[in-house]
């Protein structure tokens, strides 16, 4: 048996052109029930919403390709730079490269010229607060180095977990001071540079050997320890901050044996909480 409701729905759509907005209105009922009794009925022309920008994004299309910025383009239309950027990105403002160089450094000096006086004020007031901190610091006691070692650790390096009881303590990192801190707290704890092995895990697209080379002189590490480079594959289509001669992967540091010491650093690092966790309940109101 047809749907009275339904087939009236329908023909206030397909005979009288009304949008659900006024078949609502008409028959009194929600709005996703309209859409499922009109579900196959395509709307009528005049509620579809207009591409009133077309002809602006023509023009802007035209001027871009005379030489004109997105943000002369997105003043003459009063929209945002963004919805300017969006019509035009697809065209260089200059396929020559010679000239689009030009325009970068044109516009890195205006840029630096705007932000110069603001940069190096930051910079020296960069400088005074790092100074402050390092004074801070002082000497490091054995003390602090096993405290912040295993800090460290617990942050970055391999841990136990339920499922995985057995441990052998590995560090990864990209960073050699945090490396250093950590083959630190290794000798502090009696574990000479020699022990451990090291393992360099590189883009293939980088130079490997010469990443190896630069770890082991920079951590003063012996060459001899070192196993086979991890290579990691190469995805052109990646834009990729990490490259260059800065660039050296990440070292892997493996400790043999090193259940014990595991130990002695969930202890430090299971003290460490409990005393927080007391300060943060002494300060509870």
């Amino acid at each position: 048996m047809a749907d009275p409701l339904a087939a009236e729905a329908r023909r206030l759509r397909v005979e009288e052109q009304l949008s659900v907005a006024e078949i609502r209105a008409r028959l009194g009922i929600g709005r996703d029930r309209v859409y499922a009794l009109l579900r196959g009925i395509p709307p009528p022309a005049w509620t579809r919403r207009p591409r009133a920008r077309d002809e602006a994004r023509a023009e802007a299309l035209r001027l871009r390709a005379d030489g004109r910025s997105v943000n002369q383009i997105a003043e003459q239309f009063g929209v945002a730079k963004s919805t300017a950027y969006q019509w035009v990105r697809h065209l260089p403002l200059d396929p020559d490269p010679a000239t689009a160089e030009r325009r970068r450094a044109h516009s890195k000096a205006m840029t630096d010229a705007r932000w110069g006086a603001y940069r190096e004020s930051r910079d020296a007031e960069q400088a005074v607060e790092r100074a402050r901190a390092a004074g801070v610091v002082g000497e490091l006691s054995e003390r602090d180095l096993l405290v912040l070692g295993a800090a460290i650790y617990w942050c970055e390096g391999a841990k136990s977990k339920p499922w995985r009881r057995p441990v052998t303590m590995q560090f990864v990192n990209t960073d050699p001071g945090l490396l250093a801190l950590f083959l630190r707290l290794l000798e502090v704890c009696g574990v000479d540079r020699a022990v451990p092995t090291y393992r360099v895990s590189i883009h293939e697209s980088a130079d490997a050997e010469a990443a190896v080379r630069w770890w082991a002189r920079r951590l003063r590490l012996p060459l001899e320890r070192f196993g086979r480079t991890v290579l990691k594959r190469h995805n052109p289509t990646t834009v990729r901050r990490n490259t260059g001669d800065t660039y050296h992967g990440c070292l892997v540091i493996t400790v043999p044996r090193s259940r014990a010491l595991y130990w002695r650093i969930e202890g430090m690092i299971s003290e460490l909480f409990r005393i927080a966790d007391g300060e943060a309940e002494e300060g509870d109101p």
